[in-house]
């Protein structure tokens, strides 16, 4: 075999650029199989410059893993630069995947967010780290997106792996479901406010069949409405009294039967209730089966469910006839009573007025009569006086002449107490007037040693002139005295209080008391009980009316040969 012959160095400058031009070719060859994705490979940037790592003997199901995963994924070098990015990131970023690879990936990130995925970035080549970002399409526009790195080796060179998820979709579908959740519970709200509803009309079912049942046990005539006045329902009285057909409807019944004289007022009384939901009353009269009209009591009142709403109402009609009819009779008769009380104050009034007429001009013929007498006596001489037949007439003449002028003196005070009636009176304190006419009475008191106990408190006050209430106390206080018993020792107890709405003045004594039968005529004017006591029978008469007169009264109760008790009762 022949020597080979040394080369030129031209020869082994072209030997050596055909091999370089066959690198060339070969790395040229490796570069398009890896971007088509012919050879699976990973350029990673080392000390010495960017290393291809073909991954011939890689599993391509994990490729296939990568490359149809729904999710971005990409790798980055320490620098920031992609080395690797699937198919789905430059979908999600709308980019050409051979865009991807060798750019930066903070060139894709906008500069409001550039510091905090930095700091994503060192995290992630620190260990693992996990955010949201917001990253640029190739249009400009900012979808949101999240974050997931962590560390892979690569024959002892190390790269950042990011998983990139958007989650626009993800907020969508929360806020899908936010709105979901949203409709239900408003359906909720409107489910358990059907079934409040259902409830309630089951209940209101219920009580409405509670109440028919109870209106149809009671013995008035019954019905409800509704809120707005309509009638609903009535009971079987109605039918029973009215004669109406049960196939009639219940709201044009009752008002075609009220009496048209008393309807506009029931209908007025009637709209006011509805619009104020006060309780509704009145008295009509009602045509019955047979035609005839009778008097009714009216009322309604409002029906309020657990929301206080009104629901309905619930009316009676009472059959009050015969009291009404019992009124209108009391009504006459008081007013035929008014009518005799006017004609009596009118008889009163002719009376008083006669009385006084008379007693003032009998006192100008009584007063002639008396001076007659005294005439007649000077001129008979002392000798025919002291006759013993004589004498006595005169006197009683003389008598009868005082007692004519005293009765003509209470025919006046009478007179005159009735006309006081209407004069005003003022509060006169009790015990000043009560120690005043015991004062006036102390000879009388002396000479008999009666004992009078006096209880009456300071400041107690009665309505009434101060004349009239001193002769109330006068009479009833000399009375007890006059009147006393001649076996035992004069006690008198004369006191007064305060008793509901009354002062009442008590005079007790131990006298000679009266039977049953002068009690009841004892206040009767000229009636006397005992004559041996001086006086005129018309003092109890008057002091009876000067109480009456004021709004009082006295009583007298009394024993026969006990005593007597009588007690005056002033309005106060």
């Amino acid at each position: 075999m022949p020597d080979r012959q040394p080369l030129t160095p031209a020869e082994e400058l072209a030997l050596e650029n055909t091999a370089l031009r066959q690198q060339l070719q070969e790395a040229e060859d490796l570069i398009t199989a890896i971007r088509t994705g012919t050879i699976d490979a990973l350029a990673v940037q080392g000390a010495d410059g960017p290393r291809i790592f073909t991954l011939e003997g890689a599993d391509q199901v994990y490729r296939t893993l990568i490359e149809e995963m729904n999710e971005g994924a990409l790798l980055l070098a320490q620098d920031g630069t992609i080395l690797y990015a699937n198919a789905s990131l430059a979908a999600l970023l709308s980019r050409p995947l051979t865009t991807l690879m060798g750019s930066t990936f903070l060139s894709l990130v906008p500069d409001s967010f550039v510091q905090h995925v930095q700091a994503l970035v060192d995290q992630g080549w620190r260990g693992k780290a996990k955010g949201e970002v917001s990253l640029h399409t190739q249009s400009g526009m900012l979808l949101p997106f999240s974050l997931s790195m962590n560390v892979l080796d690569f024959a002892n060179i190390s790269a950042l792996a990011v998983i990139v998820t958007d989650v626009s979709a993800q907020r969508e579908i929360t806020a899908i479901q936010a709105h979901v959740a949203e409709q239900n519970t408003r359906l909720a709200a409107q489910r358990a406010e059907l079934q409040r509803q259902e409830a309630a009309r089951q209940a209101g079912e219920r009580a409405a069949a509670e109440a028919k049942r109870v209106l149809e046990g009671i013995p008035q005539i019954a019905w409800t409405a509704t809120p707005t006045g309509e009638t609903t329902s009535l009971n079987r009285r109605w039918f029973d009294y009215s004669g109406q057909p049960f196939t009639s409807l219940p709201h044009t019944q009752l008002w075609g039967q009220i009496h048209p004289a008393d309807l506009a007022v029931a209908k007025a009384q009637w709209i006011d209730s509805l619009r104020t939901h006060a309780p509704w009353e009145v008295e009509c009269r009602i045509q019955n089966l047979a035609g005839e009209y009778r008097w009714m009591l009216g009322r309604a009142l409002p029906s309020y469910n657990e929301q206080h709403e009104l629901v309905q109402w619930i009316g009676t009609y009472t059959d009050i006839h015969e009291h009404k009819l019992a009124q209108e009779r009391i009504d006459q008769a008081q007013l035929q009573l008014q009518q005799n009380n006017q004609q009596l104050k009118r008889a009163n009034i002719d009376l008083d007025n006669f009385v006084y007429t008379a007693s003032h001009d009998l006192r100008a013929p009584i007063s002639n009569i008396e001076g007659l007498l005294y005439a007649l006596l000077q001129e008979i001489p002392a000798a025919t006086q002291a006759e013993g037949e004589v004498q006595p007439i005169l006197q009683m003449m003389q008598d009868s002449v005082d007692r004519f002028k005293k009765t003509i003196n209470h025919l006046t005070d009478v007179s005159k107490l009735q006309r006081e009636f209407d004069q005003p009176v003022v509060a006169v304190e009790l015990l000043p007037v009560v120690l005043g006419v015991q004062l006036d009475l102390a000879p009388l008191i002396e000479q008999t040693t009666a004992e009078v106990i006096i209880e009456v408190a300071a400041k107690l006050f009665i309505s009434l002139s101060e004349k009239n209430l001193r002769s109330v106390v006068y009479n009833l206080l000399s009375n007890a005295i006059k009147y006393r018993h001649p076996e035992r020792p004069v006690r008198i107890q004369l006191s007064a209080k305060q008793e509901a709405n009354h002062v009442v003045l008590r005079v007790q004594d131990n006298g000679l008391g009266l039977d049953e039968n002068s009690q009841r005529n004892l206040f009767t004017m000229f009636q006397r009980f005992h004559d041996h006591v001086e006086g005129s029978g018309i003092g109890l008469y008057m002091i009876k009316k000067i109480v009456e007169n004021m709004g009082g009264w006295i009583e007298v109760h009394s024993n026969l040969q006990a005593g007597s008790t009588f007690s005056v009762y002033f309005k106060s």
